[in-house]
């Protein structure tokens, strides 16, 4: 998994509330294999007119935002089924990080292991970034893993907060098989343990 440690990038205003997992990669994308084609998959019924041309006024397709890396959202992001494949047309577009006021847990819990960064901050916060975002050529704003701080221009900077361990592995850009294999020595040993107090379970002809 790709470490984050600190992203400078254009942000995207997205205000809806409620945005669910099939608003972010609609169902029949699903068993789509994660290739090339992916990004289009994000947004597609917002982003795309019935024809496949593109949406001239979904925030996505104008400048300065098409581009974005950050992403502004409304409350209760994510929200919905419990779709890995929402998180993974977000990271393939380009995301790596999305402020909300909340997120719907299991999804907050994929974007950790995809290396994309949930960042929670009070409503009337994240309202005033979504409106610098929205201002274009302010777009451009930092977030900052190691000092747990979002900057914007025009703005001070704001502390977030956020799990120590999830902290730790985007940081160290671990997933869940690298934080196993750092207990290799430990599961060695146990293996080793556990098949001599129990040899029988092992013996030939069982």
């Amino acid at each position: 998994m790709q470490r984050f440690t600190r992203l400078t990038a254009v942000a995207v205003p997205l205000a809806q509330k409620n945005v669910n997992t099939d608003a972010i990669l609609p169902a029949r994308f699903m068993r789509r294999p994660r290739d090339e084609r992916y990004p289009d998959y994000l947004f597609h019924d917002r982003r795309f007119l019935p024809d496949g041309s593109e949406n001239p006024d979904f925030v996505l397709n104008r400048t300065p935002w098409r581009g974005a890396r950050i992403l502004i959202g409304g409350s209760n992001f994510g929200c919905g089924s419990s779709r890995e494949t929402a998180v993974y047309a977000l990271r393939d577009y380009g995301f790596r990080a999305l402020i909300a006021p909340s997120f719907g847990d299991i999804f907050a819990a994929n974007c950790i292991r995809n290396g994309v960064l949930p960042v929670r901050l009070e409503e009337d916060v994240v309202a005033r970034l979504r409106d610098i975002a929205a201002s274009g050529a302010l777009a451009e704003m930092t977030v900052d893993l190691e000092a747990q701080r979002v900057s914007a221009p025009g703005h001070p900077p704001v502390r977030f907060e956020i799990d120590p361990f999830d902290r730790e592995c985007l940081l160290g850009g671990l997933d869940d098989i690298d934080v196993t294999l750092r207990e290799e020595t430990a599961i060695a040993r146990f293996e080793v343990d556990y098949k001599a107090e129990f040899a029988w379970l092992y013996r030939r002809g069982r």
